[in-house]
Order: structure tokens, then C-alpha cells, then sequence
């Protein structure tokens, strides 16, 4: 397994994401069926997404609903009632009336059987009878309903379109038909053939491309004869079901048939040419008059849907019947006749619902014609895809090198949203149907395989940076460090940072009281409180040391108020060693009362140490001075003691109190300390504001060698706050020197002989 990650570690995410694009472009070609089926769902979204658009109005449907079964009883109807739905149609002035069902079988009437059965019984009883024979056939014509129908469709000044279907195989026949019948039904579509077929050369003649049909289920005579055209109306569902195809031609007997569509469209223009195009790829389009009707290679349309079911005006055949419609709905318009009615079984599944007219498909199509506009894809568009998976590609696996995985997260999800928005503008506005799966799945792939890389390649330098720092900075530091690992490097650098020590007083002592577990419990529950206001303010935590800590500010994230956050750090960890305190004492533990030093500036900081080990950490004189400013507060009787470079830091937002100037053990240099007394916007007693007031009246007379009123001020600083260690110190210092005064050299500095 190693070996194999070290093997990974040196893939180039550039070879990583190119062997990513290339794959992805092959399963694009391959396109296999799990893929196809994803695409297919997110077309029909982008139609839902996209909503109805708007009708010519010159296509209507007049439907058989429940609504007209109610009333004209139940489906299917005498021939002699859709007779009469063709004359109420005429009489309103339909221009084109199409038939999406068929008259494949006599219509079953008992009135014409018993008719016939009289005339036989006449023949056989020998009655010779002009005026009955006469009677008979008039009542004969009359109960025939397919003559009636048929006379109807001959009388109307509507062009009307009667629908078939072809049979795809030998396999869907019940019967075998003979070369008599397929005569027969030759006969009455051949009438309806393309009339022109164009070959752009001789391999294109030779295509296999188009749909081939096995044989024609026809209309009876005479009703197939009767009208002015017929066209099939199969429609060519995908492999889940869903239309989204119509066949606008099909081949049979070395002849092209139209569909029911385009002959309805092409009796509506006033019969212009009608032309099939086939190239070597196969069908190119079909041309009806100046409408161009792009196709694919086996002459199917691309529906483009208009919206849900009954987007298209439509009536109901009852309404019709009855004459509750008025005649301008239809006068000049295309009329569809199909049913919508639950049991009819024409409702079929489109993009727009599982439970969709199909009727009003072949109406969507007549649309489509009539405005000019359809869905389409195109050849070139798989270049377009192709293209998108490599752009897309390589852009995310550019990107996602130099960025964190949260953030090329964003990054491809902005791709994929920009990706996705681009294709369905170019579906809503120019009809267009480009691939959203390829490319989003190039971008999940090479998202998935760099950060993967990344995360096996960088993880040990994370876990290497975590395991050196999580003892010492919070983990929002953590995080901040992990953007720039190169970071966690053996040495340092000179750096103004501000340290902090903190040292519990007496507690050591306490240990002749208390058990080895308990002293560490104690410990361990005080560090953790002390911790956290550390890494509040985001300090590095360096070492806990018996019972004293250390910390650092500024480093190893960059922050220009480090000052700032080691005071506002001290002034937290003292109101929660108060909060401890109270509940220490309630339990019986040891008191709590720590002392701590503040200093700022120029130090070594980084990861010290040597191969075998090594820990981060500062070094320096500053370092060292905080140190000493911590143990100076049990001379001064303080808790916070600050550096005077530190004091220039903050001076702006902490009130401080001078304390003294001091030279402490180790170094030559004299330092001016301050005592941290709160935050600016504190509001303090008005005892402590004159004691601050007196205590700085009596430090400025003590410098100047006036004990007397050095005394009166610390005396009158004591006078208001009692235990003020400062003060007191102070006070007791001015009383020695005005008995035994310093030498004439005296610059006011304490040299200090303890650490």
C-alpha cells in the first residue's frame, strides 16, 4: 500500500487530469445506456424547468372525454356519430380535420344485420316487390354507418386526413395477410407516398437509415377512399418509455410514407411540394412548401413540447355535437380527432407527464411545423460536448491545483451551475440540445481524483503539522496553518511578537495537603480554562512548566495586534481564574491566585530543536524579559506586569499604571514596567480612579527625590485602596531613601537582585 501511494504521490495532477478528460470522451462516444438514460431524464427536466410556451391557434383537438361519453354513450361511437362530428366541423369551417384513430374493421350495427337478413329472407320467400325492395335498400343506406361516414367525409369542404399504422414485423399480425389484401392496401396509401425523394448520391439511395415498416394496417373501404389523404400516426417512444420522437416518414414496399403530421401541415398550406432529402448519413429533412423540418438520420422529429397536457386548445366532442362551441374555434384551423378519455389507451408518457395525450403529440408536432421552430440536436453539437468535457476539464483540474478542496469545491460547483445555466439558455432560446451529463461528470472526476490525490499525497504533512501545533494553537490556527504547510520547517525567524507568562502563586505548597492525583486533577482543570482563553484570542500555547504556562502571540499566524491579544488574553484568564476560584472553594480545593508577565518584541520563533526532535517555540532577550516581568509582580504585590514595549503597543486601548522602573537580574538595561489594570472602556470605582491618580502623583516625586510628598501620595493612594501592593511597596521604598538617599547618580531605576 505504500508503495503504491508513494507510485500515486508522483502523478502530475496535469497527466491526472488529462487521463480524467480523455476517459470521460470516450464514455461519451460509447455512451452507454446508464449515462444515456441520466441524459434523457435531464432533457425532459429542462422542458419542466422551461414551462409552456406559447400556440399558434390554428391547431384545435376535439376530444372524446368523459365528458362526451357521458352523453353520447360509451367508446367506440357509431360511425354515423362521427359522421355527424365531420359535418358540425365543416359547418364551422375546419380547414383540415385529421383522424389520430383508425376505421380498421365495419362498424358493428344491428339495425343494418337485421336489414340484411330481411332482404335475404325476402330473396328466399321469392317475393317480387319493387316498392319493398326499394324500401329495404333505403333503409340500407341509411343504417350503413361507414357508408354514412364515408359520404360525410366526401361532402365535407374540409381536406380530411384519415390515420393508419404500420405493422413493424411479421410478429405483430395475428393472421397472415395475402398479396390480394397487401394489394388492397397498397392501393389506398400509395396515393398519400412522398412524391419527391432526393438522394444526394448513389450510396445515400442505398441507405438503411430509415424506419422500414413490415406491412400497412388500412381504413375499410369506403371510408379509406373517401378522404383526401391518409397518414400513419405512430409515435417512437425512447427505451424508458417516454416520447420524445414522432417518425415523420417510414419506408415500405420501395415507397416513403408521410406521417399523419405532415400531411395535415401540407393540406393546411394549400398542398405545396413535398420533399424527402436523404444524404449518405440518411434522412437530412423533410420540406413542406418553405418549411424546412429538420429530422434524424431515420427521418424522426425531435418534439419540442409546449408545455403540460391540454396546452393546445381543445373541445370537447360533446360541446361540438351539441352545438355548445361556437363555429370561429374551428373556421380556417387543423382539427384533430382523438381521445383523451381513461380507457381509450392513448395517453402516453412525455417529458411534460406520464399521462399525456397522444393526440395532442401529433398536435405539438403540427405546432412545431407551423412555427418553425424545433428541437433539435444536431451532428456538430457532439462537438460542442466533446468540447465542453475537455474545456470544462482541464479549467477545473487548473483551478483545483491551486486551490484548497473547499474552495475547488465552489469552484466546480460554480463550473457545473455556469455549465448547466449555458445549456438550458441554449435549449430555451434556440431549441438547441446539448449534453449537461458528460460534463458534469468530467468535473466530478477530476474534483474527485486531485482531491483524492491531494488528500494522499499532503496528508501526512497535515497530520504532521496537526500533531506539532494542536497541543499548542486553537484550531481555527490549525486551519489557517494548513492553507501553507511549507510552514512546518526545522528553524526560525526574527519576528516582534508578545509573549505571556503565568505562574499560580504558593501552589506548590499545597501539595503537603493534597494527594499526587488530586494536585494533577487541580492542574489539569486550571490549564484548560487558561487554554481557552488563549486560543480565544488565538495564541500560540508553548509549554505548561509545573504550574506556570507560556505562551505566544502573533506567530505562527501573522496577527499585527498581537499586544493587543495577549492583554485582552491576561484580563480573561484572571476573570476566569476568579470564576475558579469561587468554585474551588466551595469544593475544599486550594486557592488560586497566579501572577503574570507580559512583554513585546524582536525574537526567534519557529521549530527549534534538532532532526531527532524538535518543538516550536520563541528565544530571545524579549522572551527572557517576559519571564522576569512575571516573577517582578510578587515585589510590586501585582498580577499583570507588562514591558514597556508592549505598554507602546496598547497603550491606546488598556489602562495601565506605571509601576516602576526596574533593571532586572540578567540584563544592563533598565525597562519601565506597567501593571495591566483593564480595558479601556472599563468603568472603574471612583477609589480606584484617585488611587491611580495618587499613586502616579507619588512615583513622578519619588523620581524627583521629594520623599515628602512621595510619602503623602502613596500614603493618600493606600488611604483609598488598602491592599494596593504597588503602593505599599512603593511607600516603604520612599521612607527607606529619605532616611539613607540614593547616590547623586540615581536615574530612578530599581535594580532588581531576584529573579
Amino acid at each position: 500500500m505504500k508503495s503504491f501511494v508513494q507510485k500515486l504521490s508522483a502523478i502530475n495532477t496535469l497527466t491526472l487530469t488529462i487521463g480524467i478528460v480523455v476517459l470521460t470522451g470516450v464514455l461519451f462516444v460509447v455512451n452507454p445506456p446508464l449515462l444515456d438514460y441520466i441524459e434523457l431524464k435531464t432533457y425532459d427536466l429542462r422542458f419542466v424547468s422551461r414551462g409552456a410556451r406559447p400556440t399558434t391557434g390554428q391547431v384545435v383537438m376535439a376530444l372524446v372525454d368523459e365528458k362526451s361519453l357521458d352523453e353520447q354513450g360509451r367508446w367506440p361511437w357509431p360511425r354515423s356519430t362521427i359522421a355527424r362530428l365531420v359535418g358540425e366541423l365543416t359547418r364551422a369551417g375546419a380547414k383540415v380535420i385529421g383522424f389520430d384513430m383508425g376505421f380498421f374493421e365495419p362498424d358493428q350495427n344491428s339495425e343494418f344485420n337485421l336489414i340484411q337478413q330481411l332482404e335475404q329472407m325476402v330473396e328466399k320467400m321469392g317475393i317480387d316487390s319493387d316498392r319493398l325492395d326499394n324500401f329495404i335498400a333505403s333503409r340500407q343506406r341509411a343504417a350503413d354507418n361507414d357508408q354514412v361516414l364515408a359520404n360525410a367525409i366526401k361532402r365535407s369542404s374540409a381536406d380530411i386526413i384519415l390515420g393508419y399504422f404500420f405493422h413493424q414485423s411479421a410478429a405483430e399480425l395475428e393472421k397472415k395477410i395475402g398479396p390480394d389484401q397487401l394489394a388492397a392496401r397498397l392501393a389506398q396509401i400509395t396515393r398519400s407516398k412522398v412524391p419527391m425523394v432526393m438522394f444526394d448520391s448513389p450510396a445515400a439511395e442505398k441507405s438503411a437509415y430509415t424506419i422500414k415498416a413490415y406491412a400497412p394496417e388500412t381504413n375499410i373501404d369506403p371510408i379509406g377512399s373517401a378522404a383526401e389523404d391518409v397518414g400513419f400516426f405512430h409515435v417512437t417512444p425512447s427505451a424508458d418509455g417516454v416520447v420524445r420522437k414522432m417518425p415523420l416518414i417510414m419506408q415500405w414496399g420501395g415507397h416513403f410514407f408521410p406521417h399523419l403530421t405532415v400531411l395535415c401541415v401540407r393540406h393546411y398550406l394549400g398542398n405545396p411540394p413535398l420533399m424527402v432529402r436523404i444524404a449518405d448519413f440518411g434522412v437530412e429533412n423533410i420540406t413542406i412548401g418553405d418549411h424546412r423540418v429538420p429530422t434524424d438520420e431515420n427521418g424522426q422529429l425531435l418534439i419540442r413540447y409546449l408545455g403540460p397536457p391540454m396546452t393546445i386548445p381543445h373541445y370537447s366532442i360533446g360541446d361540438i355535437l351539441n352545438q355548445r362551441v361556437k363555429d370561429d374555434a374551428f373556421a380556417g384551423k387543423i382539427v384533430l380527432i382523438g381521445a383523451t378519455a381513461m380507457g381509450t389507451y392513448d395517453l402516453r408518457n412525455t417529458p411534460f407527464s406520464p399521462n399525456f395525450p397522444g393526440v395532442e403529440i401529433h398536435a405539438t408536432a403540427i405546432e412545431n411545423i407551423l412555427q418553425n421552430r424545433f428541437m433539435t440536436k444536431p451532428e456538430w453539437s457532439r462537438g460542442f460536448d466533446l468540447a465542453a468535457i475537455i474545456v470544462l476539464g482541464l479549467l477545473a483540474g487548473f483551478v483545483l491545483s491551486r486551490v484548497s478542496a473547499l474552495k475547488g469545491l465552489m469552484v466546480i460547483m460554480l463550473l457545473a451551475g455556469a455549465h448547466v445555466a449555458a445549456a438550458q439558455w441554449l435549449f430555451v432560446a434556440l431549441d438547441v440540445w446539448f449534453s449537461i451529463v458528460y460534463p458534469l461528470i468530467v468535473l466530478a472526476a477530476v474534483y474527485m481524483g486531485i482531491t483524492t490525490l491531494r488528500y494522499m499525497t499532503e496528508e501526512r504533512e497535515r497530520k504532521k503539522i496537526k500533531n506539532t501545533f494542536r497541543q499548542y494553537v486553537a484550531p481555527l490556527v490549525i486551519d489557517r496553518m494548513l492553507e501553507n504547510p511549507g510552514r512546518l520547517t526545522l528553524g526560525g525567524e526574527e519576528k516582534v511578537l508578545t509573549v505571556l507568562f503565568s505562574d499560580l502563586e504558593k501552589f506548590t505548597n499545597c501539595s503537603e495537603k493534597y494527594s499526587p492525583t488530586q494536585m494533577t486533577s487541580f492542574l489539569s482543570e486550571y490549564f484548560e480554562a487558561m487554554t481557552e482563553e488563549i486560543f480565544k484570542y488565538q495564541g500560540t500555547l508553548k509549554e505548561y512548566v509545573g504550574d506556570e504556562l507560556m505562551a505566544i502571540f502573533g506567530a505562527p499566524l501573522d496577527h499585527p495586534d498581537h499586544a493587543r491579544r495577549a492583554c485582552a488574553s491576561a484580563l480573561a484568564m484572571q476573570v476566569r481564574r476568579r470564576e475558579l476560584r469561587s468554585l474551588w472553594a466551595k469544593d475544599g480545593r486550594p486557592p488560586l491566585s497566579a501572577r503574570t508577565g507580559i512583554n513585546s518584541g524582536p525574537m526567534l520563533v519557529g521549530n527549534l530543536g534538532c532532526r531527532y526532535r524538535f518543538a516550536y517555540g520563541a528565544l530571545g532577550d524579549q522572551v527572557n524579559l517576559g519571564s522576569r516581568l512575571e516573577g517582578m509582580n510578587k515585589f510590586y504585590g501585582t498580577r499583570i506586569l507588562i514591558g514597556e514595549n508592549t505598554e507602546k503597543l496598547v497603550r491606546d486601548d488598556f489602562i495601565l499604571r506605571q509601576v516602576d522602573t526596574v533593571q532586572v537580574v540578567g540584563k544592563q538595561q533598565c525597562v519601565a514596567i506597567y501593571e495591566l489594570i483593564g480595558h479601556k472602556d472599563d468603568r472603574l470605582p471612583a477609589e480606584k480612579t484617585g488611587s491611580l491618580h495618587a499613586y502616579a502623583a507619588g512615583y513622578e516625586s519619588y523620581c524627583a527625590r521629594h520623599w515628602d510628598k512621595a510619602i503623602g501620595h502613596f500614603e493618600a493612594c493606600l488611604a483609598q485602596i488598602p491592599d494596593d501592593g504597588p503602593a505599599r511597596t512603593m511607600l516603604a521604598r520612599s521612607q527607606g531613601y529619605k532616611k539613607s538617599p540614593p547616590p547623586d547618580d540615581w536615574d530612578c531605576v530599581y535594580v532588581a537582585s531576584s529573579k
